[in-house]
């Protein structure tokens, strides 16, 4: 088959990759919401502790296993445990699902940021630009199907020549552009209604001190729910992304070192996505700007740049920009396992398996975009919220299946295998498993119960019986 042909071509090449599908839209608007809501430094501690053990875990896991066995979710789990692999089809179905949305967001944020090249960008911080622009019949369809057609394009050149080639300068682009960013929001000042002058650097401090205030053992536990489903998201596993990547590892590659690498640039990202835009949104629109979901990139930040004056623009192209990248990265990375899985199950080369894939994303994409406008539907969700086409589709993949998948996954690996498995696979080469000790304790005892909280409480199940 074609897929057992293609690696990376190195350890870099690897992680830019893997790093690049980890670094995605929600490090840039739900990490500083997240850190903004749940005390903010108390947040980052519990978040980094996490990424240390509990992210470690099932990061190490799936890319072990991917190379391991070399193949894609569903062969991974039908080759480790035959009756298994159930777990492998439900793994491939997260990725199904995401992308019938995740170009809709990217077309939304390559839709803000022609805006903000063209020289629209007051236009953007109107205060129904928005709901205008995902509500229209035409456009947000447009820019979908341009961000679709990317993507697609992309994964058809393969693995060396597509993802890593586009990843290698990509990921550093967009590293550069984040710090530049953050630096710059820290020398904003804003005078505010009050005469009072607020600074960049007090919006940072906002970010990094733990708000210990009214915290209660249940409050604590919602910070810690939320993190890990932060961390979960953010890091791509128990989608199969991470299995699909890790195929791709040739056998002289460091897992060890590679994981930590992810790790760290990864937490990095979503630590200075905080510091760029708490700070700002801080200055000019104080703690009550910090909107959850897309009313923070799309409506608070637009408003935040035009405080800004003249600046505001070309900090709004670096942003927007910025996000593209982040999109792309993690979009390349779902449309990927899907290509893999596949063409592992049809037996079909790289191009034809793109092509058809494209045509049903690209319908796919247009149908999700029109459930604003022609498709419109509300529907309540078990969560309790109301949704349309997109949060039905990101409910049932990350709120429903992902923590289930986890939970499934760890017990697999931790009773059934045994961590023997994994670390077996860490240790090909020699290379010592530093953390060996604790990924056997959290994959077999603390993992599992985690999950099993994580998706009770992502469910609404968890808030009913309390």
């Amino acid at each position: 088959m074609e897929k057992k042909q293609n690696h990376f071509s190195g350890q870099l090449g690897f992680v830019l990759a893997a790093a690049g599908s980890a670094v995605g839209v929600g490090n840039l608007w739900r990490f500083p919401y997240l850190a903004a809501k749940d005390g903010g430094g108390l947040f980052l501690i519990i978040y980094f502790i996490l990424v240390l053990t509990f992210g470690f875990t099932l990061l190490t896991s799936d890319i072990a296993i991917g190379r391991r066995t070399q193949k894609s979710a569903i062969g991974a789990y039908e080759q480790m445990r035959p009756k298994w692999k159930g777990l492998g089809i439900l793994t491939f179905l997260v990725p199904v699902l995401i992308m019938t949305y995740y170009a809709v967001i990217g077309g939304w944020i390559t839709k803000y940021a022609v805006v903000y090249v063209s020289g629209q960008a007051s236009a953007a911080a109107a205060d129904n630009y928005f709901t205008s622009f995902i509500t229209s019949p035409v456009s947000p369809v447009v820019f979908a199907l341009l961000f679709m057609g990317v993507t697609a394009l992309i994964v058809y050149n393969g693995v060396q020549n597509g993802i890593e080639k586009v990843s290698r300068w990509m990921m550093p682009v967009l590293l550069v552009l984040v710090v530049v960013i953050a630096c710059y929001s820290l020398t904003l000042s804003h005078t505010n209604a009050d005469g009072q002058v607020v600074t960049g650097w007090q919006g940072f401090l906002y970010y990094l001190t733990p708000n210990l205030e009214g915290l209660t053992v249940q409050r604590f536990l919602q910070i810690l729910l939320d993190a890990m489903s932060q961390l979960f998201f953010s890091l791509s596993v128990s989608m199969g992304i991470m299995i699909t990547y890790g195929s791709y590892v040739r056998p002289e590659v460091d897992l060890n070192r590679a994981v930590n690498q992810i790790e760290i640039f990864d937490t990095g990202v979503a630590f200075l996505a905080g510091m760029m835009i708490i700070p700002a949104v801080y200055v000019f629109s104080g703690t009550e700007g910090m909107g959850a979901g897309p009313s923070l990139m799309f409506v608070s930040l637009p408003k935040v740049f035009a405080a800004m004056g003249r600046a505001g623009t070309a900090v709004g192209i670096l942003f927007f920009v910025t996000a593209i990248f982040a999109t792309l990265s993690s979009c390349i990375s779902v449309l990927e396992s899907i290509t893999a899985n596949c063409m592992e199950i049809f037996h079909t080369s790289r191009k034809k398996t793109v092509l058809v894939l494209s045509v049903i994303y690209l319908a796919a994409s247009a149908v999700i975009t029109l459930g604003y406008s022609v498709f419109y539907v509300e529907v309540m969700l078990p969560n309790g919220s109301v949704g349309q086409l997109l949060d039905i589709m990101d409910y049932v993949s990350n709120s429903v299946m992902m923590p289930f998948i986890a939970l499934l996954s760890t017990v697999l690996i931790g009773w059934v295998m045994t961590p023997d498995y994994v670390i077996d696979e860490m240790e090909r080469n020699g290379e010592t498993f530093r953390r060996k000790k604790l990924y056997r304790v959290m994959i077999r005892y603390v993992a599992p119960v985690m999950m099993f909280v994580l998706f009770l409480q992502s469910t609404g199940i968890l808030s009913k019986i309390g």
